[in-house]
């Protein structure tokens, strides 16, 4: 028997988490499923390292930085590349959520007790010109309390909505279908999945032991991106970056499987650029994974230098933090879907930061003690460390030759030819005592070091790399990781479908990913980091405000 509420949210992520408190506070019952359990509540928001884009932020006028609207669409515009006649919403959505980034974004999170930690980060530098890729200026905040930080607020405010009768959670509840009478979207039904105790992002149990069915004045789709389902990356993997890789590792659990955006397109909505996706190139593989395929990105500082499969050195400004889609377009050309970093002890301690909630316990403990370590502890961060010790993609080397020898061992070839990395390390080392120097890595490196941010945290002090008063020498093994689609479907901005026929289909709204975190795509084809959380808060409270006013 089929129930009514005033609105179905589908998935319990962030995006959801935001549409459905929404809701619920303009006084609409909501029922939000989600084919997990409730430990898993917050999707992968939880995981992440919570950082949120800005712009003009009281964090980043306390630094000396310099910012505005007009920079950032500049940054924005350069960066997306839209070029398509689909285009025209995902920019509309750009310079919407450009405008919320620069207006009440911060205080709207704050006023529900959300913090910044005071050191902004600088994701994504570019190196281009000025209308090209990459923030001119750091925009990264990262969430005092990383993922769970971002995602506590609304987790509460959901709880509060629960007591007070306004919202339902139903998990375990797998959505097959939308439903639809008189070509409005008035429902959705499925399976009820067994009880599945599995800790949050292990992969839990398929087995349906019932049915269901609910019906609504409207279904939000907040389900998510693709990127846990290899075969459907490989599938709308795009020709312009080269063939897609034979070997990846998924930075999203198993579930992230995109299961519900072909639902959702088959009941006629209008998917837009699922050619377009973030993948990134810097993955390990988790020691101590979690999920299927477990891998971690490494967050790099300016200093290790880059090395492709067949150990030459990426070209410029391919460096660390510039720009991830045209390092994975290098990569891949070169025939093979890994690199390497070399850097030594000293850069490793300073650099090198492992995205994810559960990777800084510091940061997300709220440990102000444990924070203050990272520039005073010896060692890198304990995350860290304990990759470069147990990490099947770490080596530790004294000696180069060493070094080398161990890196072909790993990879289970030869590519690898000791002079003529040597060679280039030594060129690259001439360079760091030249104060006009033409290395262009080593000037970015000098750069960073003119921001505060950097110097205190996250840029070392620039050195030889054979120098062994800095060692031990460290190779790490990079693979490609999966983690975010950029396409979706389309959406006006008020997150409301559009049908394949072109027009609005009445009653579905999506929001997060699996809207392109707005309009389908809002990111082009390119991110500028910081932007998928803000994304999923953006588009799910759109949705939610506009789903609240149009049901009776």
């Amino acid at each position: 028997m089929a129930e009514n509420v005033d609105v179905i949210v589908v998935g319990a992520g962030l995006a959801g988490l935001v549409a459905a408190t929404e809701l619920a506070a303009a006084g609409r019952r909501v029922t939000v499923l989600d084919q997990e359990g409730e430990q898993s509540l917050g999707g992968q928001a939880f995981w992440s390292f919570g950082g949120l884009f800005l712009i003009d932020s009281p964090e980043q006028r306390r630094l000396g930085i310099k910012d505005n609207y007009d920079l950032a669409h500049q940054d924005w515009i350069g960066t997306a590349g839209f070029d398509r006649d689909e285009d025209l919403w995902p920019r509309r959505w750009a310079e919407s959520y450009l405008a919320f980034a620069a207006g009440e974004k911060r205080s709207w999170l704050r006023a529900m007790g959300h913090r910044i930690f005071p050191v902004v980060g600088w994701a994504e530098r570019g190196g281009y010109d000025a209308m090209g890729h990459g923030n001119s200026v750091p925009r990264f905040h990262v969430t005092w309390g990383t993922g769970p930080g971002i995602v506590e607020p609304f987790e509460r405010r959901a709880h509060e909505a629960e007591k007070s009768g306004l919202l339902t959670f139903k998990f375990r509840h797998r959505v097959d279908a939308l439903t639809m009478t008189g070509g409005t979207v008035d429902g959705v039904s499925g399976a009820v999945l067994e009880a599945d105790p599995v800790a949050r992002g292990r992969s839990s149990s398929r087995k349906a032991v019932g049915e269901f069915a609910l019906r609504a004045q409207a279904v939000i789709v907040a389900s998510g991106g693709i990127g846990g389902n290899h075969e459907l990356v490989r599938q709308n993997w795009p020709a312009r970056l080269g063939k897609a890789p034979a070997h990846m590792i998924s930075g999203v659990p198993e579930h992230v499987d995109g299961r519900m955006i072909g639902i959702t397109e088959a009941a006629g909505a209008r998917l837009i650029n699922r050619d377009r996706m973030w993948h990134y190139v810097e993955g390990i593989r988790n020691w101590s994974p979690i999920w299927p395929r477990h891998g971690i990105r490494i967050l790099p500082g300016p200093s290790p230098m880059w090395f492709d499969a067949t150990g030459k050195r990426l070209p410029s400004p391919l460096f660390p933090g510039s720009d991830t889609l045209g390092q994975l377009e290098y990569i891949l050309s070169t025939g093979h879907d890994y690199s390497w970093f070399i850097l030594t002890q000293s850069i490793i301690k300073k650099e090198f930061a492992l995205s994810g909630s559960e990777q800084n316990p510091d940061l997300t403990g709220k440990s102000w003690l444990m924070t203050a370590r990272r520039a005073t502890n010896k060692g890198a961060p304990a995350p860290v460390e304990a990759f470069k010790k147990h990490g099947a993609d770490f080596i530790v080397r004294n000696d180069l030759a060493d070094l080398v020898s161990a890196m072909n061992a790993l990879a289970g070839n030869e590519l690898l030819e000791f002079d003529a990395i040597k060679a280039q390390i030594e060129a690259r080392d001439r360079e760091i005592g030249n104060a006009y120097a033409k290395d262009t890595q080593i000037i970015n490196i000098h750069n960073a070091r003119r921001y505060i941010g950097d110097r205190l945290i996250r840029t070392a002090s620039p050195h030889r790399i054979l120098d062994p008063a800095h060692g031990p020498l460290i190779a790490v093994k990079l693979n490609i990781l999966t983690r975010k689609t950029l396409g979706g479907f389309e959406t006006d901005l008020d997150s409301r479908v559009f049908g394949q026929d072109g027009k609005i289909m009445l009653g579905l709204y999506a929001a997060g990913e699996a809207a392109g975190f707005g309009g389908g795509g809002m990111h082009g084809y390119r991110a500028l980091e910081g932007t998928f959380l803000g994304g999923c808060l953006f588009s799910g409270r759109n949705a939610g405000r506009a789903a609240a006013k149009a049901v009776l």
